[in-house]
């Protein structure tokens, strides 16, 4: 005869019961907590994998890679994220300090730049661009490129 309770002398009595009893336990149990440990591990692995798409961290901008200009002694690249657009310029052979500079101009507002002696990059600067258009300029030394009106 089977009890009538919860749980009786012979065991658990229902399917919750069993599930426990068998180690597949609901909220608060072990095996719970370490699938979710496991989860949240591999969640903070993912950044150091680099997912594809997004800039990395040496460039000094978030988003994917808009345009890139190249030039004798560097190259200009510009990123956009949803609502923003990022650019720095970065040069060829870095170490030496040198004059850099680096603007970024939204359609209807004003420029955003970034000029001084630096060694490997100048930048990063960033305008709030949701659907507007922006222009770059990049410069190392004399030598410079510009982008032109993009992202329309």
């Amino acid at each position: 005869m089977r009890p009538t309770g919860p749980t009786g002398p012979t065991g658990p009595a229902g399917p919750a019961e069993a599930a426990e009893a068998a180690g597949r336990t609901r909220l608060g149990g072990r095996p719970l907590l370490a699938r979710l440990l496991v989860l949240f591990l591999l969640a903070g692995l993912v950044p150091l994998l680099g997912a594809p798409g997004v800039a990395r961290a040496a460039s000094g901008c978030s988003g994917r890679p808009a345009k890139t200009v190249g030039f004798s002694t560097g190259e200009l690249r510009v990123y956009k994220s949803r609502a923003h657009v990022c650019a720095v310029t970065v040069a060829k052979k870095p170490g030496k300090r040198r004059t850099m500079s680096v603007t970024l101009q939204a359609r209807g507002g004003r420029a955003v730049s970034d000029k001084g002696k630096y060694t490997k990059m100048a930048g990063p600067v960033t305008v709030d661009a949701l659907n507007r258009c922006v222009r770059a300029t990049g410069a190392i030394g004399k030598k410079s490129a510009s982008t032109g009106w993009i992202l329309c």
